[in-house]
C-alpha cells in the first residue's frame, strides 16, 4: 500500500498547481487516465469529487484526485519470486 501512495503522491508533489484541468489528466497521471475516460466517468457520477467547472473547462483538486486514483489502484503482486 505505502508504494501506491508514495506514486500518487509524488505525482502530485511534482505538479505545478493545487488544480489539475481534465484535459491534463493524462500527462498528471502520466498516461494511467485519459481525458475520455474520466469524462465518462463523471457522467456516470464514479469520478472524482470537487470537480470544478469554469465555462467550458473541467477542473480537479489534485488532492482529490490523488485519494480517487489511490482508491481506483491496487499493487499486483510479483508472482516471478
Amino acid at each position: 500500500m505505502t508504494e501506491k501512495i508514495s506514486l500518487f503522491h509524488s505525482m502530485a508533489d511534482r505538479w505545478p498547481s493545487t488544480m489539475v484541468a481534465r484535459t491534463e489528466i493524462e500527462k498528471f497521471s502520466g498516461g494511467i487516465m485519459s481525458e475520455k475516460y474520466i469524462a465518462n466517468l463523471d457522467c456516470q457520477g464514479r469520478g472524482p469529487v470537487g470537480r470544478i467547472r469554469c465555462g467550458r473547462k473541467v477542473v480537479y483538486p489534485v488532492v482529490e484526485l490523488v485519494k480517487w486514483l489511490e482508491t481506483r489502484s491496487s499493487v499486483i503482486p510479483d508472482r516471478a519470486k
